[in-house]
């Protein structure tokens, strides 16, 4: 089942057991797949949306919630930073298993190898080719200085 028709059955669940943080979150989530359809449409024509894209707005909604997170425990609202990480738990049941340290390590080596990147006019490519096959499963915010540093 791809991950749309997943998203939808569980609305679909959500609804059914009168859950109505994670149907909330859910319909978040369809809207916001929606949002980037109609600004592709305006741009390119083009409608449908693969995988890696809903990957992509999966995990930028993660981040967002994980930075509300933050400000709220920051501020002392501690019932908000809750429902925010409710919020990221209903998100983070689509998302592939993240890789940990040392998996993130052996995949940039990969990735370098495979393109036989030597120096750091190159990092645009391993970037690239570590986008394209890891999308939801690292946080690519850290990756590239870790990349950085291999090639520099």
């Amino acid at each position: 089942m791809d991950l749309r028709a997943r998203i939808n059955a569980a609305l679909k669940q959500a609804m059914k057991d009168k859950n109505a943080t994670r149907l909330s979150t859910l319909r978040l989530i369809n809207a916001a797949i929606k949002d980037r359809e109609i600004a592709l449409r305006g741009e390119e024509g083009e409608t449908a949306l693969d995988e890696s894209d809903v990957l992509a707005i999966l995990g930028k909604m993660v981040k967002q919630r994980q930075e509300s997170v933050r400000a709220y425990e920051e501020g002392g609202r501690l019932d908000l930073a809750a429902a925010e990480q409710e919020e990221i738990e209903v998100i983070q049941d689509f998302l592939p298993r993240q890789l940990g340290p040392s998996e993130i390590d052996q995949a940039i080596d990969a990735a370098i190898a495979e393109l036989g990147a030597d120096s750091i006019r190159d990092m645009g490519r391993v970037m690239g080719a570590l986008k394209s096959k890891y999308t939801g499963q690292m946080d690519f915010g850290t990756v590239g200085p870790k990349v950085k540093d291999r090639l520099g």
